[in-house]
């Protein structure tokens, strides 16, 4: 309602004609705020170009010699929000990136309904919208793009609709690509043959209900090692929701549109005649509110 007018009008009875006294949070109008029309029968308070300064109790009081009668009149003037206080990139890994950002000083004199999370590529500098209504002051933005660098910003919103300004990362989150990949012998594996080492192991992460997830790590050894992926030490096998891949020693298990049951610990596991090894991270799936 920001800069829009407002007029609240009481009709009015009894004999003699009542008086009529308006006051906001127990103080006198301000002409140049608000003024009063009085007619026969009605009353009219009418303000112009209403801001939320304007916001507040104001009261009606009609005497009729010693007699009288008052309402008050609660009136609450909302506009859209400023921007997030304070944005920072707190993490990138693999094609992941984690943002947290504050409420903003200013809610527009309603609750804050959530937050548009945008992310641009600092090439292309066009932003695209990666989460909205979106209800937590953090997320991790996945599916980025290796070699690319992103920014990050962030819109409030209330009933009036989002922030006009956002909140931008001050930092740019660089994809690199995976460190530490194996690479093809030049000799014989049998000169060489040795158990299953992770060179990187799996992060501990949270991501959010229904958006695709991808978990990472490294392994080398000689004969090539089997992968296997467990959930709470149970196999993962045939499972559609599931996708294992392994590059050159890059191991990644791709969750797709986890649910809260999806959360729990996950354990990849590297096997060859020669041994085997595992890796474990935890894994948490939060409902957007």
């Amino acid at each position: 309602m920001h800069h829009n007018k407002q007029q609240q009008c009481f009709t009015l009875t009894g004999k003699p004609r009542p008086q009529v006294h308006w006051t906001k949070n127990g103080q006198p109008l301000d002409p140049k705020q608000a003024s009063v029309r009085n007619g026969e029968s009605d009353t009219i308070l009418f303000i112009r170009k209403a801001e939320q300064k304007d916001s507040g109790i104001y009261e009606l009081t009609v005497k009729i010699d010693d007699l009288e009668d008052k309402v008050n009149i609660d009136i609450k003037i909302a506009e859209r929000p400023g921007p997030p206080k304070s944005i920072k990139l707190v993490d990138a890994w693999g094609f992941n990136a984690a943002v947290e950002w504050t409420p903003p000083v200013d809610d527009g004199n309603t609750e804050i309904t959530g937050y548009t999370v945008q992310k641009s590529d600092k090439k292309t500098k066009e932003w695209f919208t990666v989460l909205e209504n979106y209800r937590q002051t953090n997320c991790t933005v996945s599916d980025l793009i290796i070699g690319n660098s992103y920014y990050f910003r962030v819109f409030a919103e209330n009933l009036c609709g989002l922030s006009e300004k956002a909140a931008v990362t001050k930092d740019c989150a660089f994809i690199k690509k995976t460190e530490n990949i194996y690479k093809n012998p030049e000799y014989k594996e049998s000169d060489f043959a040795e158990a299953p080492k992770f060179t990187q192991i799996l992060s501990d992460r949270t991501t959010t209900n229904g958006y695709t997830t991808k978990l990472f790590c490294s392994v080398r050894g000689s004969p090539k090692p089997k992968i296997v992926w467990l959930k709470n030490q149970m196999e993962i096998r045939e499972d559609p929701r599931f996708r294992s891949l392994v590059n050159q020693g890059v191991c990644s298990l791709e969750i797709r549109k986890p649910c809260p049951f999806d959360g729990g610990v996950y354990t990849c596991k590297a096997i060859n005649p020669l041994g085997e090894a595992s890796v474990v991270c935890k894994l948490a799936v939060k409902v957007a509110q």
